[in-house]
């Protein structure tokens, strides 16, 4: 049996991981507008999550730029927020163009 100093650990082989190549649609510094909610519910799955990058294919940056234009959309109430906003089919609920009709 072969001695090893003191203190030392055996290294374990993991295997590395890396992001696979991919073609990005939207270059990187395209503007992500808050006041489309036609082009942001791309990036909204089902009941209301805003999609991982990974998913979606955006750089760390464009999705961070998602979040906060999906963000700010919702805050405006263009966007439906929450889970309470999808029915049982994780359909977005009809938003009436009309506010406060009665």
């Amino acid at each position: 049996m072969i001695s090893q100093p003191i203190g030392h650990r055996k290294r374990t082989l993991m295997k590395k991981t890396t992001r696979s190549k991919y073609r990005q649609e939207f270059s990187g510094d395209h503007v992500f507008d808050y006041k489309d909610p036609a082009s942001l519910t791309r990036f909204i799955g089902d009941g209301g999550k805003i999609t991982p990058s990974r998913i979606s294919k955006l750089s760390v940056a464009q999705q961070k730029r998602v979040a906060a234009a999906v963000k700010k959309a919702r805050n405006l109430a263009l966007l439906p927020g929450g889970s309470d906003a999808f029915d049982n089919f994780h359909r977005a609920e009809a938003i009436s163009p009309v506010p406060f009709e009665i």
